[in-house]
C-alpha cells in the first residue's frame, strides 16, 4: 500500500495508521493482494465487503456517514457481509486489531492527519 499521512482515532484515542479506498480503482481493488495490513483500511462510499481472493481473516466495522459504529463482525477469506440500511462506509483491519483498540458498535471513529 501507499504511504499515509493519516491515522486512526477510536473515541478520541489515536490507535493506528489508516488507508482511504475513495476511488472506485482503490475500492475494488481493496486489501486484494495484500498478506497483512498494519493499521486499517477505510473504504467510502461503501455498504458491504467480500473476502474473495483474501489469504487472511479481518475485522470489520460497518460505519454511518458520521463515522459511528454500527456492526463489527470477522470476515473470514471468501466471506461476504451482506448490505445494511445506514451503512455509508467500512472500516477493515487484521483480525484482532479492533479487540486491540477498543472498538465496538457505538464506538465514534476519527481521522487525524499527521503530515
Amino acid at each position: 500500500m501507499e504511504p499515509t499521512t493519516l491515522r486512526l482515532s477510536v473515541d478520541g484515542c489515536d490507535v493506528a495508521p489508516l488507508w482511504l479506498a475513495e476511488s472506485f480503482a482503490r475500492r475494488s481493488r481493496g486489501l486484494l493482494g495484500t498478506r497483512s495490513l498494519d493499521g486499517a483500511l477505510l473504504i467510502k462510499p461503501c455498504n458491504s465487503v467480500h473476502g474473495v481472493g483474501m489469504t487472511y481473516t479481518l475485522d470489520v466495522a460497518l460505519l454511518d456517514a458520521e463515522l459511528r459504529v454500527r456492526h463489527v463482525l470477522t470476515l473470514r477469506p471468501f466471506g461476504l457481509t451482506r448490505p445494511r440500511s445506514g451503512i455509508r462506509q467500512v472500516l477493515e483491519a487484521q483480525k484482532g486489531a479492533f479487540d486491540a483498540w477498543g472498538l465496538r458498535p457505538g464506538s465514534r471513529l476519527g481521522m487525524i492527519k499527521t503530515g
